[in-house]
């Protein structure tokens, strides 16, 4: 494909996290590759109050779009490349690539187009009440924010978009699994738009011991109710591996309930730097990801394939589809115990951890490595040009 100037849209988040970092690395993965990328964003302001006074446009926001109106008059893209919209931009951006024949493809991160808390997710399981029929559901469950207004305000972004028909202004939707996929093609997206195209992580390099010689079994994320960190816990507890620890790397609402009662073999270590993690992965034996949630794809879950790592996951949504075929991951159904402390049972098997480890590694330059993330993107821009403005 010849050099493209590709425009970029995001709406940059308050607390960064795996969105944020996903727009940062494939910018630079495309200038890396010759293109040139122009960034257009915004970022939701800190403090309540100037919160809500953005959050009231959040359904449609006319300075965003004569903001995109002058950059794309300026620059001429030849593909904008939208990621997050929510709350400041809002898909009030769209017109203005629409008027100006700008072809646009579409990341979805999350749920935000079918859910009012982009989560599919509520009173501690997934929740699809609202696929396929409407968002005001959301307002009575205040699904956003535990918030009955902000829900109206999460519910009214859903519900407008949809009666403009904004998204006929999008030529290609990109999922990050073919779950994700499903779920929008039940909202009622059209599958022949929706393409599945993985995030992507830098290659860590090789391991320098084989994952058996290590003890350490790892938890990375935040402790929060939709990660399943009790329900670990609680099956640490029952298998009780006197040969392995838990090292729980993380902080969130949880931490202070969870450190109260530690069960044997299970240090916390609360926050720590990126690059401390990944050292963490390059050294430990395994990594576990109890989820009870549809997550998105978890960036520490690709960063521990590429590091090697064996992996105890979730059998919920796109997890089981983004680890592989089960070569290098054991898997659980989301909360149930007995079947979580038999999985963590599996990590005591040098054997299997070692073979399981080869295998994460294999899965990662595959699928998750920088060649198969460029090709992804190429593919889906070519897709956009050609069918250019639906």
């Amino acid at each position: 494909m010849k050099r493209l100037t590709i425009l970029q849209i995001h709406n940059r988040y308050r607390e960064g996290g795996g969105e944020d970092t996903v727009v940062r690395k494939e910018r630079a993965l495309l200038e890396s590759a010759g293109h040139e990328v122009v960034e257009f964003g915004a970022e939701n302001p800190p403090g309540a109050v100037a919160a809500a006074r953005t959050l009231v446009v959040s359904p449609w926001n006319l300075a965003s779009a004569r903001r995109v109106r002058e950059v794309v008059t300026d620059r001429r893209p030849d593909i904008a490349h939208v990621h997050n919209t929510w709350w400041r931009l809002t898909p009030s951006i769209l017109g203005p690539l629409a008027d100006a024949h700008i072809p646009v493809a579409m990341t979805l991160h999350n749920y935000r187009l079918l859910c009012a808390n982009a989560m599919l997710f509520r009173e501690g399981r997934p929740c699809e009440e609202c696929v396929g029929t409407h968002p005001w559901r959301a307002v009575p469950y205040r699904c956003y924010r535990g918030s009955a207004l902000a829900s109206v305000v999460a519910a009214s972004a859903i519900e407008v978009s949809r009666r403009l028909g904004v998204w006929s202004d999008v030529a290609v939707f990109l999922t990050l699994t073919e779950f994700a996929k499903q779920r929008f093609v039940a909202g009622g997206f059209s599958a022949d738009r929706l393409v599945v195209k993985p995030n992507f992580v830098d290659d860590p390099g090789s391991r320098t011991n084989p994952a058996s010689e290590s003890n350490t079994i790892l938890f990375v994320g935040r402790l929060s109710e939709e990660k399943g960190v009790r329900t670990l816990l609680d099956a640490w507890r029952d298998a009780a591996p006197d040969d392995l620890e838990l090292l729980i790397v993380g902080d969130g609402p949880l931490a202070r309930e969870l450190r109260a009662t530690v069960p044997r073999g299970v240090r916390f270590a609360g926050k720590v730097p990126p690059t401390q993690v990944a050292e963490l992965m390059r050294r430990a034996r395994a990594m576990v990801f109890p989820s009870v949630w549809y997550e998105g794809q978890p960036m520490v879950l690709l960063e521990a394939l590429a590091a090697g790592l064996p992996l105890v996951v979730s059998e919920i949504g796109g997890i089981p589809e983004t680890v592989g075929d089960g070569g290098a991951a054991v898997s659980a159904p989301p909360g149930d115990r007995s079947a979580w402390a038999a999985a963590l049972n599996r990590l005591s098997d040098a054997g299997w951890v070692d073979a399981a480890s080869l295998h994460a590694r294999a899965v990662y330059e595959a699928r998750y490595s920088v060649e198969p993330a460029l090709d992804g993107l190429m593919r889906a821009y070519e897709m956009a040009i050609e069918r250019g403005h639906i």
